[in-house]
C-alpha cells in the first residue's frame, strides 16, 4: 500500500512537471525545428569531411569549380539554418506557448521575434582599408542569431508571449473591426496594441539592463549564465544524473526524455555550435563532449535503456514464447531507436525484473563513451543527429566518419546485451512457468 502510494505521488508530480506549459513550449519549439537542425548539420558534415586540413588533396579538390560551389552553397545553407537558429527558436517557442493559452499564436511568434531583434546590439566597429576603425550602425553580429543567443531567445519568447497573451485578453486594448472585414485583418488589428506594448516593454527592459550592467543583455547572459551552464553540463556528474533520471522516469511510465528535452536541446545546439566552430578552426581543445546528440548516438541506441541490447538478449537467450515474440516485434523499431513496443510490450514499466538493467545498461554505456571522449579517443559530436538514425550510421555521422564511432557503439551494445541476459533468463523462468500452467489448464 505504501509503495503504491509513493508511486502514485511520484508519477503525479513528474506528470505535472512534464505537462508544464512553458517547458512544453520550449520542448515542442525545438522539436519543430529539427528539420532545420538536421539540414544545418548535414551541410556542416559535408564541408568537414575527413579529407585532411590544409593538405594537398584538399587544395586540389578546392580547385575543382563544382566542388568549390558546393562548399559555398553549404556555407549559405548553414547560415540560413544554424546561423539563424536563435531567431527560429524565438518564433517556435512563442508560437507553442501562445497556442497552449489558445491565443493568437502567429502574432505572438512575430511579436516575440520583433522584441528579440529590438534587443539585439546593432553597433559594430569596422576596419577600413586604411586601417582606421570606425563605428557603424545596423550591423548584427551572427553570435546574436546563432546558438549563442539561445538562452536570451528562450527568455524573451517566454516573457514576451506571457505579456502579449495577457494584454490580448483585455477588451480595452483590442481594436475591433466592423463585421465583414476579413478574419486575418481583424486578428492583425486585435494584436496591434498588445504587440506594440510587448515590444516596447522588452526593449525597455533590455536597455535598462544594459545601462545598469554596462553590457548588452546577450553578452551578459552568455558570459554569466550560458557559458557556465554549458561548462557545468559537460561533466560526469551532470551526464550521469540526466541518464539516471531519464530511465527512472521511464520505469514509472513517464516519458523520461521529454522531461529534459527543452534543456538538453538548448545545451545541444550550444555544444554543436561550439564544436563546429572549433572543428573548422582546426582547434584541438575546448570541445563540449556531453550533448543530446552524444546521448542519441552512443547511449540511447535502440531508444532509452539501450533497448536494442535488450532485443538482442531476448532473441539470443530468451526461451519463452512471449519474450521471444516481443523481441521479434521490437527488432525493427529498435533499429530506428523506437522502443515503445519493448517498453510497453515486455513491459519495462513497473517491472521489477527489467527495471535494474534498463537503468544500469545506459549508465555503463555513458561511462564508456564519455570516458572515451574525455581521453581523446572519441571525437566530440559536431552535428545534430536525427534520433531515428540507426546505430553504426549514427556513430559514423557523430564522429565525422571516423571508425572509432561505430567501434564504441559495438562495445556499448555488447555491454548492454551482457547486462540484460541474466535478467532475460530470470524473466524466462517466470514466463515459462506461466506458459506451462496455461498448457495444463487447457488440457
Amino acid at each position: 500500500m505504501g509503495n503504491n502510494s509513493f508511486i502514485d505521488k511520484f508519477s503525479a508530480v513528474a506528470g505535472r512537471i512534464g505537462q508544464q506549459r512553458h517547458l512544453g513550449a520550449v520542448r515542442d519549439g525545438f522539436v519543430s525545428l529539427m528539420p532545420l537542425m538536421i539540414v544545418g548539420s548535414l551541410v556542416t558534415l559535408i564541408n568537414n569531411l575527413p579529407i585532411g586540413r590544409n593538405t594537398l588533396l584538399k587544395e586540389k579538390l578546392a580547385e575543382i569549380p563544382g566542388l568549390a560551389w558546393i562548399t559555398t552553397i553549404n556555407g549559405n545553407v548553414w547560415w540560413g539554418t544554424f546561423g539563424m537558429i536563435s531567431l527560429f527558436s524565438v518564433m517556435a517557442i512563442a508560437y507553442y506557448l501562445a497556442k497552449s493559452y489558445e491565443g493568437n499564436a502567429l502574432s505572438a511568434a512575430l511579436v516575440s521575434l520583433a522584441a528579440y531583434l529590438s534587443a539585439v546590439p546593432q553597433m559594430a566597429f569596422i576596419t577600413t582599408e586604411a586601417g582606421e576603425e570606425v563605428a557603424g550602425w545596423g550591423f548584427i553580429n551572427y553570435r546574436y542569431t546563432n546558438a549563442q543567443g539561445l538562452i536570451v531567445g528562450v527568455i524573451i519568447a517566454l516573457i514576451g508571449t506571457e505579456i502579449f497573451v495577457r494584454l490580448s485578453r483585455s477588451d480595452k486594448l483590442i481594436i475591433k473591426m466592423p463585421d465583414g472585414v476579413p478574419p486575418a485583418v481583424s486578428r492583425s488589428f486585435a494584436a496591434l496594441i498588445p504587440g506594440v506594448i510587448t515590444i516596447i516593454a522588452i526593449s525597455f527592459i533590455t536597455v535598462m539592463i544594459e545601462l545598469v550592467a554596462k553590457n548588452n543583455v546577450f553578452d551578459l547572459i552568455y558570459e554569466n549564465l550560458a557559458k557556465p551552464l554549458a561548462k557545468g553540463s559537460d561533466t560526469w556528474g551532470f551526464g550521469l544524473i540526466i541518464v539516471l533520471l531519464t530511465h527512472v522516469f521511464w520505469v514509472f511510465g513517464i516519458h523520461g526524455a521529454n522531461m529534459f528535452e527543452g534543456v538538453l536541446q538548448t545545451l545541444n545546439l550550444m555544444a554543436v555550435d561550439n564544436n563546429t566552430a572549433l572543428l573548422e578552426s582546426g582547434a584541438t581543445e575546448g570541445f563540449t563532449y556531453f550533448s543530446k546528440s552524444f546521448l542519441d548516438a552512443f547511449v540511447y541506441m535502440g531508444g532509452a535503456g539501450v533497448c536494442i541490447g535488450l532485443v538482442i538478449a531476448l532473441l539470443v537467450a530468451g526461451k519463452s514464447k512471449q519474450n521471444r515474440m516481443v523481441g521479434r516485434l521490437g527488432l525493427l523499431p529498435s533499429v530506428f531507436n523506437i522502443n515503445e513496443p519493448i517498453i510497453f510490450g515486455l513491459p519495462i514499466v513497473l517491472n521489477p525484473i527489467f527495471a535494474i538493467p534498463f537503468v544500469l545498461a545506459p549508465i555503463l554505456c555513458f561511462i564508456v563513451a564519455y570516458g572515451a571522449s574525455r581521453m581523446g579517443i572519441l571525437p566530440a559530436v559536431s552535428v545534430v543527429i536525427p534520433w531515428t538514425t540507426p546505430p553504426i550510421l549514427s556513430g559514423l555521422f557523430a564522429t565525422n566518419f571516423k571508425i572509432i564511432g561505430p567501434i564504441i557503439q559495438v562495445i556499448n551494445l555488447a555491454i548492454s546485451v551482457l547486462v540484460y541476459i541474466p535478467f532475460v533468463k530470470i524473466a524466462d523462468r517466470i514466463e515459462m512457468k506461466k506458459e506451462a500452467q496455461q498448457a495444463e489448464a487447457a488440457e
